[in-house]
């Protein structure tokens, strides 16, 4: 089959490679559809080589039909229609039947201190390949894939993989008053969702903070209220809180995580580790690791006093400083964590209809080819051609 792999910094390249197998009884081969590239997936192509090998098969946003299934599945049929949650989790141990997936103990990655696996996403996280590609090996056929009817284009459907579930987690941890406000930080698929998800769920004032063209002006004709950081400097707070009398958003919600803009130190920090070979890069990563935190502490400072910090951006620095001082001082709660996908289905499938209220079917800027993905991650990277969100196509 042909498929997306890692081969270096910023170095991705269709290839062909072994088909997957059915390894054990419940197992289940899904032919790939529709596969997105997620923001997340730029960390890999920028940050994470020294947890990855060339030939890693890359991506974890996957819909399909069911093409194999082990002797021991049930719970789907060959021909059915799947979606394939980016968390590898049983759906039966002690964390997941608390809607911690994302902690799954079955698959939790021990070895590295890791919660549970994830699909395309390095030895952190398992090293299980991922779903850019034209056919995925879905463990828990019983239990992990997301049954969704045939008919509705992939686009309605696919979202539930990944982007529908993590800004719908990232809005409830936010904790957002009825009627209340919220900023989002980073208007790229996640925060994009985020603030239309906050909508839905009754915010009265969502402000959009970025400081790229296609992703502002989409906002705004969604009627968020946007913040240009071109004009505003690496700090949206002054903005923010001319908007709220002074005060700021009852919730901050980071959808930027740890390459933000303007930590030149930090990304210094980064390249020079991304340099190294893997075993020199590792250890340096895992106890001296610092993200680029303009964005937290844009958060930080954005949000009112008492109020609620809910970060869905991933973070992998060991030795990130934090503002403690202020964060002290302004009685926040934080709350953060991979997205746990089956926690949210039930809540937000009744929104995937045909009125699409939140805009899934025409979510995608860019549908490819597979054979074109990387050309379209280094456009993602760049942010240019208006690529906000792309959906490949094996």
């Amino acid at each position: 089959m042909r498929a997306l792999t890692w081969h270096g910094k910023r170095d991705v390249r269709v290839e062909e490679v072994p088909d997957p197998k059915v390894e054990r009884p419940d197992d289940v081969i899904v032919e790939v559809t529709s596969s997105g590239i997620c923001g997340s997936d730029l960390h890999l192509y920028e940050v994470f080589g020294p947890y990855l090998e060339p030939g890693d098969i890359l991506g974890h946003e996957a819909v399909g039909v069911v093409a194999e299934t082990g002797p021991e599945v049930t719970g789907v049929a060959v021909g059915d229609r799947v979606v394939v949650p980016f968390n590898v989790s049983c759906n039966h141990c002690w964390m997941c039947r608390q809607g911690l997936q994302s902690q799954c103990e079955t698959t939790q990655v021990t070895e590295t201190g890791s919660g549970a696996a994830l699909f395309g996403y390095t030895k952190l996280y398992g090293q299980v390949p991922g779903g850019q590609a034209e056919l995925l090996r879905v463990p828990f056929g019983n239990t992990l894939p997301i049954k969704v009817e045939h008919g509705p284009p992939d686009d309605r459907y696919v979202y539930l993989s990944d982007v529908l579930p993590t800004a719908w987690q990232a809005v409830e941890y936010a904790d957002i008053p009825p009627g209340g406000s919220v900023t989002v930080l980073g208007l790229g698929p996640i925060g994009d969702m985020a603030t239309r998800v906050a909508r839905l769920r009754g915010a009265d004032l969502v402000v959009g903070v970025d400081r790229v063209d296609a992703r502002l002006e989409r906002a705004r004709r969604l009627g968020t209220t946007v913040v240009d950081l071109r004009e505003t400097g690496t700090d949206a707070g002054d903005a923010v809180r001319d908007l709220t009398g002074g005060r700021g958003t009852d919730a901050v919600i980071d959808a930027v995580g740890l390459e933000a803009h303007g930590a030149p130190v930090a990304q210094a920090a980064q390249w020079a580790v991304g340099l190294l070979p893997g075993k020199l890069a590792r250890p340096l990563m895992e106890r001296a690791g610092v993200d680029r935190t303009a964005a937290l502490y844009g958060a930080v400072d954005a949000v009112r006093r008492g109020g609620t910090l809910s970060l869905s951006g991933v973070y992998g620095g060991a030795a990130t400083p934090m503002p403690m001082l202020t964060m002290f001082d302004k009685q926040l709660t934080i709350r953060m964590d991979q997205a746990n996908v089956w926690r949210w289905v039930d809540a937000i499938r009744p929104h995937l209809t045909d009125d699409d209220p939140l805009g899934v079917d025409t979510f995608a800027t860019h549908h490819l080819p597979l054979t074109e993905a990387p050309s379209a991650y280094a456009a993602f990277q760049t942010k240019t051609d208006g690529m906000i969100k792309t959906l490949l196509r094996p």
